[in-house]
């Protein structure tokens, strides 16, 4: 199965840069998100996070 794969990108031009941007990116998501995390509002963590614990009586009301 390897070989099957590893023939067909021996005929793309420059796919040894693929494999490059592939990882930049997932490091640049990564970095963003840490620092979203590190840079977020107590407050909003708290009120996002006691969302599931809430009672959502106005979804029900509306069901009816």
């Amino acid at each position: 199965m390897l070989k099957f794969i590893k023939g067909n990108l021996e005929n793309i031009d420059n796919v040894q840069i693929y494999p490059m941007i592939s990882l930049l990116i997932f490091f640049i998501f990564f970095v963003v998100l840490f620092y979203w995390v590190i840079t977020a509002k107590k407050e909003h963590i708290a009120e996002v996070s006691n969302i599931p614990l809430e009672d959502d009586t106005n979804q029900n009301e509306t069901q009816l």
